[in-house]
């Protein structure tokens, strides 16, 4: 049954419907406005840096205009870039570039090693012409300031009132309070400057006591010559993992999954797949090209080979790897799990080298030829020649196949630095087990190649029963150490030859053919003497510092080097049985004695009065600016700033030293330093040991020769952007192979280099301690962890 329409009722229907949209559309425009109205108030990060007023801020944030940058006047800006003499942005000086490459303080090794090895008539092709360093123009990261009223009315286009900003604070006090009721403002100050500063947590690593924190008063005190703002006041160096907030971030929460589950972001790293396993060095272990050489009768198996492109694989760790124990305990014992080696405790274990207990391995400080310890071979060689004074007149030394280095580990108490080496031979891990221990050594062999130091560097050259046949092949191995002792320097020969000449026919030759040889050298022997204690003698010669016995010899045998034969060309230069002149001018290195131990650490030396200096000025004013500039960094900014236990630091390596300057300045810290000069650089490592120091030539494209785990700190300055035949990820590479789980790497460098290398660390899970930027430079200090990864590479 069909119903007509109602007129009332279909006029009630329609103006119930305009109702109820009408107020649906007032509804929407009231959501729109306050919508509108509440994008204007933007959150505040929940720290209580942001309950500051704008003015308070303003006074908190250091001024970093001074910030990274050494006291004008002091050193050149162009000191920070590098040794390639560019001018800084503020003082042009294109004339430094020109006096600084052809002054001979200036020569780079891989130039002088080039020269050598063309007019040898050994030559090897090794490396490409030096290309010139350029400066790189790198924008510099942008720094902020945490957020205030004037930030949020930018971000909103509209004035934030005067209620909005109480409302605001009150709410963020709110959150302070909750989080933590107990903490005072004084305490969540020092809080937040031990997160930034990047201290270890309880959990990880004990807080040094004697260490000071970051903290505001400091900042307010800092000169404009501080090298660094104080971490905890400027947020451009909070670069830490701790959370402040109370909500979690989605970049974190898939930060930490992914990390769960084995994944990394960045580059994808893997395991070495290699026999050496733990213990790989890939220029020693090299199997596919000692396989291929012709002949092993000169140790070239024990030389340098290494695999192009060099290896960006990792090391994988020893099972049950822990942190080492410390020195000076160290010296006397290591864990077992480390260096899991026991074949010269079976072998050498008679002669106290190392012996195996529990679950260390321990010296007893014996050698093949001091059983009875090695300070009393020490004091013995003291005594029968007074001059050698340890520790004044001798305080860099080289030990000729030094075996577990106890001999060098014990000259630390007379202020006596050894650069001790031996192969990675059948003496199983004897290197590994002196730098787990603390003491400096590299793998090395004397074979057909010079030793990668400077000529007349040495204040002693010694070797202890160290099994190099002398004199054999017309004393070219003896002849070697004669080009790396210094005039007036003294070799210790400690062999059977020398004390059972009378008992053994084979010693009794050796014997009179090395008094002959070193006779023909010029070499003085000054005594031979028998320790009735170890039941072993020992012989001295010593250099002579003139050339008179040279021209006054009947025969000229060995022969003198041609004039030409550049003596400090030392990377990859065949072995020649040629011996070189003394300097006798009074401006040459090495007509003179350097000045004792400590002043030599400090002075210019003498034979730099002429030169033009790395950074463009005199060497010696040079010199001191590069000194001054260096105690600087370290104590304002290295051992407080950076949150670094130097109680546990002990083996430390400076990837590219220039004059030594970061070594010298950390002379009072209980710990020792490579100096390596890249081939690429300036040869200036005769500086370095000419003020008592000690380092070696490298070529960063290369592994180091040594093993892995071996430096508890390294420090690269300007290092990487001077790169230029390898690539960065090869060298960041070797970084963690030489470098100790838990160890430190320091690095400053242009802004872009500084971004590549994090990005790369990241990848390996390092933890980021600081990581600062400005004018284009930057530094970056991070803390290597246990992580390896779990794919093996396909070499």
């Amino acid at each position: 049954m069909a119903f007509g329409k109602n007129p009332r009722t279909d006029r009630k229907s329609t103006s119930y419907c305009s109702t109820v949209t009408l107020v649906v559309f007032v509804a929407l425009c009231l959501v729109g406005v306050w919508m509108m109205t509440s994008s204007s108030i933007i959150p505040v990060p929940t720290t209580s840096v942001s309950t500051e007023t704008k003015s308070e801020l303003k006074e908190r944030v250091p001024d970093t205009s001074q910030a990274f940058e050494d006291t004008p006047g002091d050193l050149p800006s162009d000191a920070i870039q590098g040794d390639n003499g560019n001018p800084s942005q503020e003082e042009k000086a294109p004339e430094v570039e020109e006096k600084v490459q052809e002054d001979p303080v200036q020569e780079t090794q891989e130039k002088e090693s080039k020269k050598e090895i063309q007019e040898s008539d050994e030559s090897t092709d090794k490396g490409d012409d030096r290309e010139k360093i350029q400066e790189q123009e790198v924008e510099g990261g942008d720094q902020q300031l945490p957020q205030t009223e004037e930030k949020l009315e930018e971000k909103s286009n509209e004035p934030v009132t005067e209620e909005e900003k109480v409302e605001l604070k009150d709410k963020v006090d709110e959150h302070n309070e909750e989080k933590a009721p107990d903490q005072s403002d004084d305490s969540k100050k020092q809080s937040e400057s031990d997160g930034a500063g990047g201290q270890d947590s309880p959990d990880e690593t004990p807080k040094d006591e004697n260490q000071e924190s970051p903290s505001e008063d400091k900042v307010k005190e800092k000169s404009p010559g501080e090298v660094l703002p104080d971490a905890a006041q400027s947020e451009i160096l909070n670069e830490t993992n701790i959370q402040t907030g109370t909500w979690k971030t989605q970049a974190t929460e898939s930060k930490n999954e992914n990390d769960a589950q084995g994944g990394s972001d960045g580059y994808k790293w893997k395991l070495c797949n290699v026999t050496a396993g733990p213990d790989y060095i890939p220029c020693l272990d090299n199997e596919q090209a000692i396989k291929r050489l012709p002949s092993t009768k000169h140790y070239e198996h024990r030389e340098r080979h290494c695999p192009d492109p060099a290896p960006t694989c990792l090391v994988p760790l020893p099972e049950g790897y822990r942190r080492p124990i410390e020195w000076p305990t160290s010296r006397d014992k290591i864990w077992y799990s480390n260096v899991p080696h026991t074949k010269l405790a079976q072998v050498k274990g008679h002669q106290n080298w190392v012996k195996v207990s529990g679950d260390h391995l321990i010296f007893p400080g014996g050698g093949t030829q001091f059983k009875n310890g090695a300070q009393h071979y020490i004091d013995f060689i003291q005594e029968i020649k007074p001059d050698i004074a340890w520790g004044k007149r001798t305080r860099v030394i080289l030990d000729v196949g030094c075996g577990v280095a106890s001999f060098g580990g014990y000259l630390f108490d007379n202020d006596v630095l050894a650069m001790s080496f031996a192969p990675k031979d059948e003496h199983e891990a004897q290197v590994q087990f002196a730098l787990e221990r603390g003491i400096p050594a590299i793998s090395a062999v004397m074979g057909t190649q010079r030793l990668p130091f400077p000529s007349r560097v040495f204040d002693v050259v010694h070797c202890a029963r160290c099994r190099v046949p002398w004199h054999i092949e017309g004393g070219m191995l003896l002849l070697e150490l004669n080009r790396v002792l210094r005039p007036g320097g003294y070799f210790v020969w400690s062999a059977t030859p020398v004390y059972q000449n009378k008992k053994n026919e084979e010693d009794a030759g050796i014997w009179k053919a090395m008094k002959k040889l070193t006779k023909d050298m010029c070499w003085d022997l000054k005594k031979v003497e028998y320790d009735r204690v170890n039941q072993v003698g020992a012989a001295i010669f010593k250099k002579p510092t003139s050339n008179d016995c040279y021209e006054n010899r009947p025969v000229s045998e060995p022969p003198m080097c041609k004039e030409s034969d550049e003596p400090n060309a030392a990377w990859y230069v065949p072995l020649q049985a040629c011996m070189h002149k003394v300097p006798v001018a009074s401006t040459e290195r090495g007509s003179k004695w350097p000045e004792e131990w400590p002043l030599r650490l400090e002075n210019p030396p003498y034979w730099l009065s002429t030169q033009t200096g790395v950074y463009g000025k005199a060497a010696p004013e040079d010199f001191t600016s590069d000194y001054e500039h260096w105690k600087r960094v370290v104590s304002k900014s290295y051992l407080k700033g950076l949150g670094i236990n130097w109680s546990r630091i002990r083996n430390v390596m400076d990837m590219r030293a220039v004059y030594g300057g970061f070594a010298a300045a950390l002379k009072d810290v209980n710990l020792w330093v490579m100096n390596v000069v890249p081939v690429n650089s300036a040869d200036t490592l005769p500086i370095i040991y000419e003020r008592g120091l000690f380092g070696i030539y490298h070529d960063w494209c290369e592994s180091f020769n040594t093993y892995p785990r071996s430096y508890d700190l390294l420090h690269a300055d300007h290092l990487f952007s001077k790169l230029k035949k390898c690539s960065v990820t090869s060298v960041v590479a070797e970084v963690d192979r030489i470098l100790r789980p838990e160890g430190t790497f320091i690095v400053r460098d242009n802004v872009e280099i500084i971004n590549q290398i994090k990005e790369l660390i990241k990848s390996m899970k390092w933890e980021v301690r600081m990581a600062y930027s400005q004018d284009k430079e930057g530094l970056l200090c991070v803390k290597k962890s246990m992580w390896r990864p779990e794919d093996r590479s396909s070499m």
